[in-house]
């Protein structure tokens, strides 16, 4: 046998005498070999070339012809002539490699030769032994040096989508050329010289970045890549990512709660925020549980920096969404947002908080009908109960029920002539509310006008007359009147408090008062009185002139009767000036959460006294933890013992002061 050509399966062979045979033709090619047991075939000697891989083959033994096809022959003379020409095959696959290198720096190259040279090593079976080796070798070695070289040079999003341009090209390369076993191990050492070798560079130089810019497409890349490397890293790369990814969290939402001067806008801020890390999580991280759940508590962490103030800030933000007169959004698009809310609603761990407040805005919009929907009011409720029971919002429900009763009081009452004409032409609207169901104002006793008093009385007696055994507790603050005024210029209707009211009727009897009269003639405190008086002479509408002139009422001040006052409307309606509810109203708020958080840690002591009789204090310390659901402190806990000690209802045991009795 003399030259095999590797041409698609179809190979000649030469005769020494000259003559040539077909691989087509089977008989003639045994005749060429001789059929003898181990007959040798003299070769002539001659230089080897490539073009479609030609070789000459040096002597070797011809197994039997009867036991292998030609092709098996050849391949096996052609693998042995290799082995023995170890400097030859040692240059071809330097020339595969140099070719493929070539290629990856963006030259034009043979890939018809690539293919079949990659062919003949497939064929001859010294693939896997030769060549692969050398080319993870070449390729791991070419993408360190350029890791190196584009991470310093490339912008995250470009180095990102470099990296998984490579990938696919490595794929390409094993498609045309190389075997497919080769993917996976080419494919890897791309990966873990452009990627892997970096996860934390990247992750350092960029990540917050795209996560500012809501980069999604960049975020989706980065995701996808590290998830093939996360074998290939000591720390598994998802594992940095989330960790990342849940740092920038804390941080953006922690600048967020923690500044004062972004209270107006926090809670707008944190729903846009949860909306923007719910799009990555979707859109990039294909809702993965780990990032989600890493969301969850970081949300959770930052939101809690701030005990009370976020869970204050969002029941401010319910209020200003159910309140009559929010008509940017359809009662869908509203009933969308208090879902959304209800998602920050289960970060924040004082819910007490946000009931107490939440429940004072209530009592405002259902006093004054000043809700936007009555079905949107109930859908918030239903999401709070289905949240966190229905004990939770028993007293809120009960403010509905007290509302509707009240209408079908006044309905009785109006219908009764006798108490009617007792009110002489005068109308009368009451609320009968349950006191343990309403927030209760801390107040002073006001002096009614007779004009007003006998109003009071008349009622009173309908309601005690029906409902014998019950006592009228009257709340003022809340009260509105509807007052006609006559001016020299006309008559006009004045909406107004219940206060500026009492004050107003003080002037029939008098064209000019003095600030200490009008305090010693309604009983009004100085702060509400101030605040009353600048409304009605500092006001927009002043039926009242103050002298001397300014913006602050002082206790030297007098007031006098403006007859002169003109307005366009006929009706008027005279806002009280709102103080922003922070400082005093606030905190009488939050104080009132405290003492009830008290209460309820006194008798969750006493309850679980009562059922084990004897407890150590470390026991009682952890059992009081799994119970109670508001946010709380080990020295709160044990001051709270120490209340109930005193009082006698724990004893601390004399031989060791770790261990309580219950006392009945």
């Amino acid at each position: 046998i003399g030259i095999f050509l590797f041409l698609d399966r179809k190979y000649v062979v030469q005769a020494a005498s000259g003559g040539t045979y077909s691989a087509r033709n089977p008989a003639a090619v045994r005749a060429a070999a001789g059929n003898g047991q181990g007959s040798t075939v003299p070769v002539p000697a001659g230089a080897a070339t490539f073009g479609a891989a030609v070789a000459v083959a040096a002597p070797v033994e011809v197994p039997p012809p009867a036991s292998r096809s030609l092709w098996d022959m050849g391949l096996q003379l052609f693998q042995k002539y290799l082995e023995i020409n170890a400097e030859l095959l040692r240059k071809v696959v330097d020339g595969m490699v140099e070719l493929i290198r070539r290629e990856r720096d963006g030259d034009a190259v043979n890939r018809s030769l690539l293919k079949s040279l990659g062919r003949m090593f497939i064929e001859t079976g010294i693939y896997f032994s030769v060549l692969e080796p050398r080319i993870l070798e070449s390729a791991a070695q070419y993408y360190k040096a350029e890791g190196e070289r584009l991470i310093a040079e490339y912008s995250v999003p470009e180095y990102l989508a470099h990296a998984e341009e490579r990938s696919v090209e490595e794929t390409t390369r094993v498609v045309l050329y190389l075997d497919a076993a080769s993917r996976r191990a080419l494919v890897t050492a791309a990966e873990q010289n452009l990627i892997a070798s970096h996860v934390e560079a990247l992750l350092e130089k960029g990540f917050d970045a795209l996560c500012d810019g809501e980069k999604l497409e960049d975020l989706a890349r980065m995701y996808t890549l590290f998830e093939r490397v996360n074998v290939l890293t000591p720390t598994p790369a998802h594992n940095l990512m989330r960790q990342t990814f849940v740092a920038y969290v804390k941080r953006v939402g922690t600048e967020l709660v923690m500044d004062p001067e972004k209270d107006a806008e926090m809670v707008k801020s944190l729903l846009d925020l949860k909306a923007k890390f719910d799009r990555i999580l979707n859109q990039a991280f294909a809702d993965d549980v780990e990032f989600t759940n890493g969301l969850k508590g970081t949300f959770e962490v930052f939101i809690n920096l701030r005990q009370n103030k976020p869970a204050e800030l969002i029941a401010k933000f319910v209020d200003n969404i159910l309140r009559t007169g929010n008509k940017s959004f359809s009662e869908d698009e509203l009933d969308d947002i208090l879902d959304k809310v209800m998602m920050l609603f289960r970060f924040f761990q004082g819910k007490d908080i946000f009931e107490a407040f939440y429940k004072k805005d209530l009592a405002k919009r259902l006093l004054f009908d000043k809700s936007a929907s009555l079905d949107l009011e109930k859908s918030m409720i239903s999401k709070i109960k289905a949240e966190c029971g229905a004990g939770f919002t028993n007293k809120l429900e009960g403010m509905f029920k007290d509302v509707d009763l009240s209408h079908d009081i006044m309905i009785s009452f109006q219908q009764n002539a006798s108490y009617m004409a007792q009110l002489k032409d005068r109308e009368l609207n009451v609320y009968v509310l349950t006191h343990s169901f309403w927030p209760q104002s801390t107040q002073s006793k006001i002096i009614l006008p007779k004009e007003l008093s006998e109003c009071q009385e008349v009622f009173k007696t309908f309601y005690l007359e029906k409902h014998q055994g019950r006592q009228l507790s009257w709340q003022y603050t809340e009260g509105q009147c509807i007052v006609h005024g006559k001016f020299a210029k006309g008559k006009k209707v004045l909406t107004l408090s219940l206060f500026q009211t009492i004050i107003l009727l003080l002037f029939n009897e008098s064209d000019k008062l003095g600030f200490n009269e009008i305090k010693e003639a309604t009983g009004i405190e100085d702060t509400d009185l101030s605040r009353t008086l600048l409304s009605l002479a500092c006001g927009k509408y002043r039926v009242l002139t103050k002298d001397p002139k300014g913006p602050k009422v002082e206790p030297s001040d007098s007031f006098v009767f403006n007859n002169a006052f003109e307005a366009k409307p006929i009706s008027i309606k005279i806002n009280s000036i709102q103080f922003k509810e922070t400082a005093d109203e606030s905190a009488q708020t939050t104080n009132k959460v405290f003492q009830q958080r008290e209460w309820h840690i006194d008798a969750a002591i006493v309850r679980i006294m009562k059922t084990r009789k004897q407890m150590t204090h470390p026991q009682l310390i952890a059992e009081l933890y799994s119970q109670l659901k508001f946010p709380h402190k080990p020295a709160d806990l044990k001051k709270r013992i120490g209340s109930l000690i005193e009082r006698e209802f724990l004893e601390r045991d004399p031989d060791n002061p770790q261990l309580y009795t219950y006392l009945a």
